[in-house]
């Protein structure tokens, strides 16, 4: 008979692995959005400037890939434990405070991804029940809206797996190898 509680951590690290190639399809497809707007700035620059017909639409489309990179970036960024944090602090706590910050830290996320989904999912309805177009012909504005709630879902997901990861007491996988950068104690990059 297998040990009950070796199940717990095998289902913890089953979840992260899924999420973890949903978050990293995420930080796919926000790369890809942001070559693409890469690629469009440049055409409308040269449209633009060197042939004296700009393009207003590549402004918009432009604006509405940024926010897919950022949205479609969020959650890799999560995983990978990249967001922003204040190391110096959490460092000079013992053990087992430095993992309570970490999953008071990833449930933060979490509670601020929920509500970004929520109201994303609001938004989407709401612009889509009202018929709100863009100023490029033919795109509903509720389709550039659809990215904050999947951007959300895929932040809430790399942040939920971290708080059960966390819980465990296992160290999530999702931060590559990297060198310490200097914090005693703290993170590496």
């Amino acid at each position: 008979m297998q040990d009950p509680r070796g199940a717990v951590p095998r289902t913890a690290r089953l979840l992260e692995a899924a999420v973890a190639l949903l978050c990293r399809l995420g930080g796919l497809l926000g790369a890809i959005t942001g070559l693409v707007c890469f690629a469009l700035v440049c055409v409308s620059v040269g449209w633009r400037y060197f042939l004296g017909q700009p393009q207003p639409w590549i402004d918009h489309v432009a604006a509405w890939l940024v926010v897919a990179l950022v949205m479609f970036a969020a959650g890799e960024t999560q995983r990978r434990e990249e967001h922003i944090g204040v190391e110096v602090l959490t460092s000079r706590l013992p053990r087992a405070g430095r993992r309570a910050a970490r999953i008071l830290g990833a449930a933060s996320v979490a509670l601020t991804a929920a509500i970004l989904l929520v109201e994303g999912i609001a938004t989407v309805s709401f612009s889509r029940m009202i018929g709100i177009a863009t100023n490029v012909e033919g795109v509903p504005l509720w389709w550039v809206h659809t990215l904050i709630p999947l951007g959300a879902a895929l932040l809430l997901a790399a942040a939920l797996a971290q708080v059960v990861v966390l819980a465990c007491g296992l160290e999530p996988r999702g931060p590559e190898r990297k060198a310490h950068h200097g914090v005693p104690g703290g993170r590496a990059e």
